[in-house]
């Protein structure tokens, strides 16, 4: 019975690291879904990339308040959570803060954790009147509403918890206050505890140690389910964005093969093909894209990285004027169809077919109503880019199904036919000069 709490504590530990790493595993597949891209060039601006945007919040704080805020989060919950590997040498053999030999860097170390709890709980609770109270119109945009609504909601809660938690876990502790070392903010809780004897207490410290270590547990498995991913996935993908300018778009490769196949002095592109050649690798790949398959793996990186702020869509000029597009909502239901996807190889195996694609859910009306402006892309706090997902669904219904808006369908005509948009003979484009 002496090692049963440790016991407890290694299979509750291997059950939560265990459960995370099955989530890491189907999130990689996932992203590996996508077409390949390479994005290894010029290492160390990307890398530069990372260190800023990443872990310097540099864009976060281009919205002052929020931005400052969301450091203090970031920074106290990753510092306090350095207190895990104490916990979890204490968990495993019995041992009861068992960094304390450190002395004064100890105590200065749980000081300064205590100091952030109180500021991140602080935090959290501006936040959530940010939401709830003030009610910040990006925050309940139509896409807001049931789980993405409830998920930001359900993160500022567990945070809440957690650093009451911890505060609660040292102000009951009577070892640790009468050491009075680190116990900055804790000191102040102990009086509740006044009244209560030694029993009692060692009670409700434990109680609180092993809550909030589940609780970091459950927090680190729920985040796959979450868009609280981009806590981790946000370095990735600020190392792997696009570096070309805005508004540089790319060649789609399958156009230049098939270009490349009709100037080869030996095909025949009236040819049938030879059915004993033609296999899935062979077949030719589709203009732009129909399906999370179509996109590349950086792409769907993208959709579980994103953070359903809003930036993007309250800079939207098309969102503005009242247009359907959100470019957050692009993201989220193109995360949502990849998550469809997984689960349908979970279940089969492989993927089989289902009759869906990205075109179930994000409609022609929001795929047309974007400018191409970038605003979204440039406002990004982790340099997501959700025109490119939209530019490639353009070019499939373009290319793939001719079914442009008419708008671009007399555009393109006049340009073939006149080498110009307007619906103009080349000869009669000046006679504007004799009018009156």
């Amino acid at each position: 019975m002496q090692y049963l709490p440790n016991i407890l504590f290694a299979i509750l530990l291997i059950i939560g690291i265990g459960f995370f790493a099955k989530n890491v595993k189907k999130l990689v597949r996932n992203i590996k879904l996508g077409k390949a891209v390479d994005r290894t060039d010029n290492a160390s601006l990307r890398l530069k990339n990372m260190m800023n945007i990443a872990l310097g919040q540099s864009k976060m704080v281009r919205r002052p308040i929020a931005g400052i805020l969301h450091i203090i989060v970031y920074v106290g919950f990753i510092i306090i959570n350095i207190e895990v590997l104490e916990i979890i040498i204490d968990g495993l053999f019995g041992t009861h803060r068992v960094l304390s030999f450190l002395g004064g860097f100890y105590g200065l170390l749980i000081g300064i954790f205590e100091i952030l709890a109180l500021l991140v709980l602080i935090s959290v609770i501006i936040f959530w009147i940010r939401r709830m109270v003030i009610r910040i119109p990006r925050f309940w945009n139509k896409e807001m509403k049931g789980f993405p609504k409830n998920d930001a909601l359900y993160i500022l809660y567990f945070e809440m918890i957690l650093m009451t938690l911890f505060l609660t876990m040292n102000a009951a502790d009577t070892g640790f206050q009468q050491a009075n070392s680190g116990n900055v903010i804790s000191q102040f809780i102990a009086p509740l505890f006044s009244g209560f004897n030694p029993e009692t207490l060692h009670v409700i410290e434990r109680t609180s140690w092993w809550l909030h270590i589940a609780g970091i547990l459950v927090f680190l498995n729920y985040l796959y389910y979450s868009k609280h991913l981009h806590i981790l996935l946000a370095f990735p993908n600020t190392y792997y964005a696009n570096l070309n300018p805005l508004g540089e778009f790319n060649n789609l490769q399958s156009v230049t093969d098939e270009v490349k196949m009709m100037l080869d002095p030996n095909v025949d592109p009236f040819a049938a093909p030879d059915e004993s050649e033609v296999n899935d690798d062979s077949m030719p790949e589709k203009f732009g894209a129909e399906d999370v398959f179509d996109l590349n793996w950086v792409q769907l990186l993208n959709a579980y990285t994103c953070t359903e702020c809003g930036r993007c869509t309250s800079v939207c000029p098309a969102n503005i004027t009242g247009k359907e597009l959100s470019p957050r909502a692009i993201m989220m239901k193109t995360r949502d169809r990849l998550e469809e996807v997984g689960k349908n190889i979970d279940t089969n195996g492989k993927f089989k077919l289902d009759d869906k694609s990205l075109f179930t859910t994000i409609s022609d009306e929001e795929i047309w109503a974007c400018t191409s402006c970038n605003a979204c892309v440039e406002e990004c706090p982790v340099n997501i880019d959700p025109l490119s997902i939209i530019i490639d669904m353009r070019r499939f219904k373009v290319m793939e199904k001719s079914a442009a808006p008419q708008e671009l369908n007399v555009m393109m005509t006049n340009i073939e036919n006149n080498a110009a948009p307007w619906q103009y003979n080349q000869l009669d484009r000046l006679n504007w000069k004799d009018e009156n």
